[in-house]
């Protein structure tokens, strides 16, 4: 079995390192708060002090880290992953980023004559508890290879998309969609309800036609019960909506849809619904209208 590391360990790492270990592959873990790594100890992972001892003591590493601004951190941070690299070794960013943060970190780990591979993942905790994700790679093509056995462990569909960038950009598409999709449902469940139908009925009526998907089936059960336990909290949903945004400006694509779906995650956000699941997006938008 390989000697795998993995770096981040909130809703989702936690699940995904957890798989690596339930197979059998020895792994060493790190987290920027501590006790988070205690579960994954239970386990038998191995725990290190920085991620700087995690790469040196893994031949391939994976994170999972909250945003761009993290991501580049443990990168380049003190006793980060760059301090740790050497020649062969692997660095696997499963994190959601923008392409510009993915390719600064692919030039540096590649300076220090490791290889990078980015893998952002389509899917939030159930399907990281189940490794039933979508991982979306790009880069280090023996790389991709070499991480096979741990990506199985994690995903049921992985794709190998071409050059460092391009597995950010699908990442970024998937929940744009996602996002904007989850506005528009909150909008007609609050709509429906202020009309005076019953918004079960609603639910009961998209699952039978062309608008089934499991998105509304599962998020709209818990909606309808004020159920938003984080699975994907809103606010890394606002952030992908962001980087999208973003993205469309720098391909000057228009993007009205997916910017008016960005403003209203934005004050979902500044309500106090950050941490919250984003389909928490429907709380404000009733509370709103």
């Amino acid at each position: 079995m390989s000697r795998f590391g993995f770096l981040g360990l909130g809703i989702m790492g936690r699940a995904m390192a957890a798989n690596l270990v339930k197979a059998g592959h020895e792994v060493t873990v790190w987290n920027r708060t501590p006790n988070r790594c205690a579960p994954l100890a239970e386990l038998g992972a191995k725990v290190a002090g920085t991620p700087r001892d995690v790469v040196e003591a893994c031949d391939i590493t994976f994170a999972m880290l909250a945003d761009p601004q993290a991501a580049q951190e443990v990168c380049f941070g003190d006793d980060g992953v760059l301090e740790g690299m050497s020649p062969g070794k692997g660095y696997v960013d499963m994190s959601t980023v923008d392409a510009e943060t993915s390719r600064q970190i692919a030039e540096a780990v590649t300076e220090a004559r490791g290889r990078f591979l980015e893998a952002p993942v389509s899917g939030t905790k159930k399907p990281a508890e189940d490794g039933t994700l979508i991982i979306l790679c790009a880069g280090d093509k023996g790389l991709f290879d070499e991480a096979g056995p741990g990506l199985s462990c994690m995903g049921k569909k992985i794709l190998y998309l071409g050059e460092v960038g391009q597995g950010a950009r699908m990442k970024l598409v998937v929940n744009m969609i996602m996002g904007g999709m989850m506005a528009v449902f909150c909008e007609g469940l609050a709509l429906g309800e202020k009309g005076g139908l019953d918004p079960a009925t609603i639910l009961e009526v998209l699952d039978a036609g062309a608008l089934s998907n499991p998105m509304f089936r599962g998020k709209g059960a818990l909606m309808l019960k004020k159920d938003y336990a984080p699975n994907f909290p809103l606010k890394h949903m606002q952030k992908d909506l962001r980087l999208a945004v973003s993205l469309g400006d720098e391909l000057a694509q228009p993007l009205h849809s997916a910017a008016a779906a960005n403003e209203s995650f934005k004050a979902a956000r500044r309500s106090g619904l950050a941490d919250q699941d984003f389909c928490a997006l429907y709380d404000w938008i009733r509370k709103d209208s």
